[in-house]
């Protein structure tokens, strides 16, 4: 049996801790441990400019912004990727400041493990034909891994993904648009 995902993340700098259009933060909401806010459905953490100032000020560099080519670039090795893996990619979107891709595996494979081989090897192809970012990585520390637990979820994301506004590079698999169009 297989499930599909919506992975989704950020380049570097480019949504920190505090920001005002909000953020998914490890915080402190009583007395006691941390706690990560990053259970789908609930709120984003609002504005909070001390953190922001703080998360800011601890930038190993300036904030990565991607192009056109490097877009390009990156869809065509999210599909080598998934082919090597044997996952289904269905969609990919990649804007100027981050990455939403759909996938279907089998079970088993875990979510953060799809998330690292994109960024992995998407900073690889990266770095063979640009110079690597200041801050050594082009891509935030991990992102969002949300589970799509039927066909018709899979199909939405792939909408969503699809109707991303202002992309720097687009796909979504043919199979997938024969279905939406009843071919």
């Amino acid at each position: 049996m297989s499930h599909g995902f919506l992975l989704t993340w950020t380049t570097y700098g480019s949504w920190l801790p505090g920001d005002v259009r909000g953020s998914v933060t490890t915080v402190r909401d009583e007395p006691g441990p941390r706690r990560r806010h990053n259970v789908p459905g609930t709120p984003y953490d609002p504005a909070m400019s001390g953190l922001n100032a703080a998360a800011r000020a601890a930038l190993r560099g300036p904030v990565v912004f991607l192009d056109e080519e490097q877009a390009q670039c990156l869809v065509r090795q999210f599909q080598e990727t998934a082919n090597t893996r044997g996952w289904r990619l269905s969609a990919a979107a990649v804007m100027r400041n981050h990455v939403h891709l759909v996938i279907v595996a089998d079970d088993g494979i875990e979510p953060t493990t799809m998330l690292r081989d994109f960024q992995s090897y998407g900073s690889r192809k990266l770095n063979l034909r640009w110079p690597r970012p200041t801050s050594g990585t082009w891509w935030t520390e991990s992102g969002s891994r949300r589970r799509m637990p039927d066909e018709h979820a899979i199909r939405a994301a792939v909408r969503y993904v699809e109707n991303q506004k202002s992309p720097l590079a687009i796909w979504v698999a043919e199979q997938i648009r024969e279905d939406a169009s009843g071919g």
